[in-house]
């Protein structure tokens, strides 16, 4: 078909598939090699909904996808900066790029990039081509930059929430027709993108002015007419920016092409291709799917069915003031100081951030704090902002015009401190660790993450920068715009004042308008509860928990690191033996070659590289038919894992000055209410072999002194045991019985005294497994046994403990419903994709069913945190570590005796006197020079 009148183009933005894809879904890799293809998944399934979607009336006759090829351009020539800020591609997306190449010419559609050139450029041509030969063009993104394409035949639509974009509503978010956009956006510059713009005027004022004097150049010739001073300075001695920044963000709609519209014409995929690549994807659910629509038998694949969960829509902001940097003072001596401290005393509330030299509390310094009043009022305070060289001892002078440190926070001290003014912040336990280095104690506090973590656990990340775009439509200035990037990065204390000032206050700006919005709405939403007893109250305990530490010894780690290395070295000289001959055995085609070419083992699978695959489930079904070479690479590859993640990075985290280990709690992370550890990891310390255990070892207590380990027994059974009402397990846990024992005997018919290890295995792996939504073949995976007798025992767990499915069941309609499920104790996670169809649909069922209970979990071991600190305070005892079910105490040994009971009642009273759970609660206590004899 040649393109022309009554054709309808689809250009998709194939670069915001991508990383909206990679953004919001959870994390997946291939199993046969470990591969990550999350964003690919979801690139495929937006592909495919676009194809479903538009096959009516109005459905396209030509169809491309349009990627951005490599990062240098003519922008960047034009301006070296440009988009400078921008962070490097994630690791696990970089190998999924050209895959979601593949998936897009396997759907066969025109996949197209250029060297040079950006994405939007190619589309801008496209479009215009389109417009000129008369016919209709849709561009599929939500781009604001392709905005000023709009009209004429383009119009635009939103594939996220499913909005179609025309004059309108451009018009509607510019304040000015598409034709005039980029003169806005020359104004207004793009923090993002590093468009430099005309400082101090943002959109909505850009957009008074361009429809003021009609278009840029005209404002610009006549801008000695402007009457405020500041902004007509502005816009004559910056011509020269303002003029770059249009050429930057006009799209060259030039871009010379080496295909005509005609070569983009619609094509049914080729069944063949098309469900070759999904199975060699592994994506199973989506080629199920497909297959049908083709009418076509889809090929077998093992059953990974890919999972994700995307945000869902939130309730628009309220109307906010402008974040106006030209209001923001800077506090250079005590008498404002002073007036901005009599302020915080009147309103009863101040924002609080603080700015430092690293991200590492422990190590950091202070440069400066920053507080908010009121929306649009902030101050910055600069400290320890240097300049000029360093001398010889690498140090430089402290810039002019500052407050002195001690005499700064000897007035701000009682007003942090003060109990009748409440200190708001964002991530509050970062700031309260770098003040309590100073001597200030800062209480009480709200934290605007851990609302927006109360209310919106599932929907969206909880960084001040996502809530500040979500909730108030505002793009914080970028952190990088001041530090730069890489080796030529500075620190904090280098940024200039003047700038520092525009980024420091307005991030207290922000956190005290998001406070605003969240606050009323925890009681609106009945979150209130889980706010004030498990978020808020939680973060002076991890600060205190985090600045304690734990001690190591890295003598201990150096040698186990010389020990693994030994190992490694003869299980090396055993692997070579076996092959015969030396090969690298951390290289995995080589490891291939061995195994498949030359040892000729069956199983032998290569993927798109030509590579064979040889992950970990690749080699545990080579070792389990009893050949020697995998069994050891096995072990080899777990050493290897070891030493370079434990024994020789930890010793990398031993505070020189404190000799010990501080890990950083991560208290919004995971939906459930989970805690995660952080620079180090000290949660995924292996546990199941034996070497891995012996890392704890070098997890010690001081002299004098000895580990405590107090360990919840079984806790997610008991609250599954209480929530799905089953009475056997409830009794079971009542009378103290071994829980897998009893599980097996009701299953498999054999009495407890009869009962083999084998038997009690199985049992437990389906326990554990039911509770993570364990599928037949993921069952038949971990006990190596045929998958249909895998389902037959999963089916029979059902038929002996029926109200498992029933709980499984009503969370799960709860959840459609709702839109989110919640723990015993109030806490909600949000559910967006249970309603979803495809790939999706199962992760979220899964999840669904796991949260209340996974999350029952974490708010009872909160609670028990939150209440240790006044329950251990006339003990010689501290709280040092959180790990999943388990906390980690040192105690003089004399106290040991003591501490043991006041600790366990803490633990097993936790639920009370909110939930009287069926079962009881019951902790493991043990004690020992270091973790693992405590353990």
């Amino acid at each position: 078909m040649s393109f022309g009148k009554g054709c309808h183009l689809h250009l998709i933005d194939g670069s915001a598939f991508i990383f909206r894809a990679f953004h919001a879904l959870p994390p997946l890799t291939r199993k046969s090699d470990g591969l990550p293809i999350g964003a690919v998944a979801g690139f495929c399934n937006m592909i495919f909904k676009m194809v479903e979607d538009n096959k009516g009336p109005d459905a396209p006759t030509h169809v491309a996808v349009i990627f951005d090829k490599g990062s240098h351009t003519f922008r960047n020539d034009l301006y070296e900066l440009y988009k400078a800020n921008r962070e490097e591609m994630p690791e696990d997306l970089r190998p999924q790029m050209p895959l979601t190449r593949e998936a897009t010419r396997a759907f066969n559609i025109a996949c197209i990039e250029k060297e040079g050139y950006e994405a939007d450029d190619i589309i801008a041509t496209l479009a215009r081509e389109a417009r000129e030969a008369g016919g209709r063009v849709t561009i599929i993104s939500s781009d604001k930059d392709l905005m000023q394409l709009v009209g004429g035949g383009v119009e635009m639509f939103d594939a996220m929430k499913n909005k179609r974009i025309g004059v309108e509503e451009v018009e509607e978010k510019f304040g000015v027709p598409p034709a005039r956009v980029v003169d806005v956006q020359a104004l207004a510059g793009d923090s993002v993108d590093n468009v430099p713009g005309a400082p101090g005027i943002g959109v909505k004022t850009a957009a008074l002015l361009i429809n003021e004097f009609g278009d840029l150049e005209t404002l610009l010739d006549r801008a000695e007419e402007i009457k405020q001073p500041k902004r007509r300075q502005t816009l004559i001695e910056k011509r020269d920016q303002i003029e770059l920044s249009k050429k930057l963000v006009t799209l060259d709609a030039e871009t010379p092409l080496d295909f005509g519209l005609d070569d983009l014409e619609l094509r049914e995929p080729e069944p063949e291709t098309l469900l070759g690549f999904l199975a060699e994807m592994e994506f199973r659910t989506l080629s199920k799917r497909v297959a049908g629509t083709l009418g076509v038998e889809a090929p077998a694949i093992p059953d990974t069915t890919p999972a994700g969960a995307s945000p869902s829509a939130e309730p628009d902001a309220p109307a906010n003031l402008p974040f106006a940097p030209e209001t923001y003072e800077c506090v250079r001596d005590a008498q404002a100081l002073e007036r901005w401290i009599a302020q915080a005393h009147a309103r009863g509330w101040v924002a609080v951030d603080t700015e430092t030299t690293s991200l590492d509390e422990m190590r950091a310094d202070l440069v400066g704090i920053s507080l908010a009043v009121e929306p649009g009022r902030a101050c910055y305070i600069p400290l320890g902002h240097k300049e000029g060289a360093d001398d010889l001892f690498g140090s430089a002078n402290l810039a002019e015009g500052q407050i002195p440190l001690d005499v700064a926070l000897k007035m701000l001290k009682p007003l942090l401190e003060d109990p009748a003014v409440m200190k708001i912040g964002q991530n509050m336990k970062y700031d309260a660790k770098i003040l309590v280095r100073h001597g200030v104690q800062i209480a009480p506090i709200d934290d605007t993450m851990l609302m927006s973590y109360a209310l919106n656990a599932g929907l969206h990340g909880h960084s001040m920068d996502t809530l500040s775009e979500r909730y108030l439509e505002h793009e914080p200035i970028p952190i990088k715009s001041l530090l730069g990037a890489g080796k030529s990065a500075i620190t904090f204390d280098r940024v200039p004042i003047a700038e520092a000032v525009k980024y420091a206050a307005e991030d207290a700006d922000i956190t005290l308008r998001l406070a605003q919005l969240f606050k009323p709405q925890l009681h609106q939403r009945r979150v209130t509860t889980v706010y004030e007893t498990m978020e808020r109250p939680l973060v002076p305990v991890l600060a205190e928990m985090e600045m304690a530490g734990i001690k190591v010894d890295r003598d201990t780690l150096s040698r186990m690191s010389n020990a693994f290395a030994q190992k490694m070295a003869a299980l090396e000289d055993e692997i070579h033996q076996l092959a015969g001959e030396k090969f690298n055995v951390g290289s995995p085609k080589q490891l291939g070659e061995i195994l498949f070419d030359k040892m000729g083992l069956d199983g032998g699978k290569k993927g798109k590289t030509g590579a064979y695959a040889t992950g970990a489930d690749v080699l545990e079904d080579l070792a389990a038919e009893g050949h020697d070479l995998p069994a050891r690479v096995l072990d080899w590859r777990q050493l290897s894992k070891l030493k370079s993640t434990y024994t020789d990075a930890l010793q990398d985290h031993i505070n020189p000055e404190t000799g010990r280990v501080h890990t950083s709690y991560v208290i919004a992370g995971a939906n459930t209410g989970r805690l995660a550890s952080t620079d180090p990891n000290l949660q995924n310390i292996p546990v199941r072999s034996e070497e891995g255990r012996r890392i704890r070892e070098a997890f010690v207590a001081e002299t004098g002194k000895v580990l405590l380990s107090l360990d919840y027994s079984q806790i997610e059974l008991r609250i599954l045991a209480h929530v799905a009402g089953i009475e056997a397990l409830k009794q079971a846990f009542r009378d103290g019985h071994d829980i897998h024992a009893m599980t097996a005997s009701e299953m498999f018919d054999v009495p407890l005294d009869e009962m083999t290890p084998e038997i009690r295995r199985r049992a437990k792996a389906i326990n554990f497994g039911v509770i993570y939504g364990i599928s037949g073949f993921g069952l038949a995976r971990n006990l190596r046994i045929p998958r249909a007798e895998a389902q037959g025992f999963i089916d029979r767990y059902f038929e002996r403990f029926p109200g498992i499915r029933a709980y499984m069941d009503d969370t799960v309609g709860f959840a459609k419903e709702n839109g989110f499920v919640q723990t015993l104790f109030g806490r909600r996670i949000h559910t967006p994709e249970i309603n979803a169809k495809g790939p999706q649909a199962g992760f979220a069922r899964r999840a669904a069913i796991n949260a209340p209970i996974q999350g029952t979990a974490a708010d009872i071991i909160r609670r028990a945190m939150v209440r240790m600190p006044q329950a251990i305070a006339g003990l010689p005892a501290r709280m040092l570590l959180q790990v999943h079910d388990e906390l980690i105490f040192e105690v003089d040994k004399a106290a040991v005796d003591d501490a043991i009971p006041v600790i366990r009642d803490v633990m097993e009273g936790a639920a009370l006197p909110v939930v009287r759970l069926d079962v009881p609660l019951i902790v493991d206590a043990g004690q020992g020079a270091n973790w693992a004899e405590a353990h």
